[in-house]
């Protein structure tokens, strides 16, 4: 497949180290030459240094026989002709653009990206994503990480193990004697920095951060198991109150009336805006670190604080602040993922990237196939790949014991007939089965070739 990415960013970075890694023909266009001559450098991709709404620098780029075009640039405008001259000039078949202005994804203005107007096929909005992400994370307290799948029958959960925790020290193939009709599976372990797939006789220790799969039924009973309890979330303070924050402070509206919600933003008209869009959630004005504002808000009665302003170090600051006020949990939005290490010694118990939930969300539909839904983990480090066993796959028909599955790689659970069944060895994977697979990054590639998603992949 040949894909151009437009936007040699953060975000056009990783896209293009996935598809690069999985032995796509991948082109990186950029403005900024030291962006794109870090792409090509470090990964096996093309560069080119341009604006990539030039129909020119598109044709240089190799337009003309492209299946794929993503732009991602930090301009919505130009993303959005960089999709409309890849249509009209190119005839590219499939286009997907990010773009983070409201205005362009109010729901009353969605014709305007028919094929007849402004061809573009997928919009990805990261406010949205990361919206969602914290609504997630608020649900799963105990996470520190958190996604659906199955159509939201099933979670991963990043849970962080502590000293309390009652299976620290046991080996995992004794979890399943243990806890037979759970049906949680460990898919991956974090220790001292490095990520990894477990095998059986791995045990799990104080301080592990382990990603574990389970249907929602299971999921109290996993927490427990864990050492981790499942307190509702009633009373929620949001620092900062722009896109994200607003996002967030209407979805919550939208729960219940049991919920009680503030937002903090410091900046007036801002402030004002949300105060106007919000019906039952008081909005403050004023600075997320001052702590008399804080205790305004009740951060002591508070059971989570989001700090979600637009830099990096005042949500990390606001966040320890709130804790230190009484507030009992923390989730920080993060954009830089190297302050990521950080977030255990400040006591911020979760965290959400904005940069990795877009790449995910970008994944998703790029990987179209039978691929359902794709999440990246940590710094694209590994993939939870959930899709559907066509009958030309190698696995379809086959025991999971027989499965030559490469080293990394784990199956999480299988969907058969609406039933969400735990991985053992005797399990047959039938045509039409859902499946949850946890990858490495570098085996990513081999697992689609056994799924045979490239196939069908229009």
């Amino acid at each position: 497949m040949k894909v151009i990415i437009c936007g040699a960013g953060q975000v056009g970075w990783q896209i293009a180290r996935h598809l690069s890694g999985e032995k796509n023909d991948v082109t990186v266009v950029d403005n900024n030459a030291d962006l794109v001559r870090r792409a090509a450098e470090t990964l096996d991709v093309q560069g080119l240094a341009g604006f990539a709404s030039y129909p020119d620098v598109l044709d240089r780029a190799g337009a003309r026989d492209a299946d794929m075009i993503i732009a991602a640039t930090h301009s919505d405008e130009v993303n959005m002709v960089t999709c409309q001259v890849a249509h009209s000039v190119f005839a590219i078949r499939r286009k997907i653009a990010r773009l983070r202005s409201q205005s362009y994804l109010d729901a009353i203005y969605s014709d305007l990206y028919r094929r007849d107007h402004m061809p573009i096929d997928v919009v990805i909005s990261p406010e949205r994503e990361v919206a969602e992400a914290a609504i997630q994370r608020l649900a799963a307290p105990a996470a520190f990480d958190t996604e659906k799948f199955f159509g939201g029958q099933a979670q991963l959960m990043g849970l962080r193990l502590d000293e309390d925790c009652p299976v620290v020290n046991t080996p995992l193939r004794q979890l399943s004697d243990l806890f037979s009709t759970l049906r949680v599976v460990v898919l991956g372990v974090r220790r001292d920095g490095r990520l990894f797939a477990p095998e059986s006789g791995d045990q799990l220790f104080v301080g592990d951060e382990c990603y574990v799969f389970a249907p929602n039924e299971d999921i109290p009973r996993t927490l427990e198991v864990f050492g981790k309890s499942a307190r509702p979330q009633e009373r929620i303070v949001i620092l900062g109150g722009g896109n994200v924050g607003l996002a967030v402070a209407r979805r919550l509206e939208e729960k219940g009336r049991r919920l009680r919600t503030k937002v903090i933003e410091r900046n007036r008209a801002v402030a004002e805006r949300a105060a106007d869009a919000l019906e039952r959630t008081i909005v403050l004005n004023g600075d997320a670190l001052d702590s008399t504002l804080l205790r305004e808000a009740g951060i002591e009665r508070a059971d989570a604080v989001l700090a979600v302003t637009d830099d990096d170090k005042t949500n990390l600051l606001a966040a320890v602040r709130a804790k230190s006020e009484g507030c009992s949990m923390a989730i920080s939005l993060v954009n830089d993922p190297t302050l990521v290490p950080l977030l255990e010694p400040m006591g911020i118990d979760a965290y959400i990237n904005p940069r990795a939930t877009t790449v995910s969300s970008i994944l998703r539909h790029i990987r179209h196939g039978r691929v359902r839904g794709v999440y990246s983990i940590g710094d694209a480090e590994a993939e939870v790949i959930e899709a559907q066993v066509m009958s030309t796959s190698s696995i379809a028909g086959r025991a999971i014991r027989d499965i030559d599955f490469p080293e990394g790689v784990l199956v999480g659970a299988v969907l058969k007939g609406g039933e969400i069944r735990k991985p053992t060895g005797g399990l047959r994977i039938e045509e039409g089965d859902v499946v949850v697979i946890f990858a490495m990054a570098s085996e990513v590639g081999r697992v689609e070739r056994l799924l045979q998603v490239s196939i069908d992949f229009f």
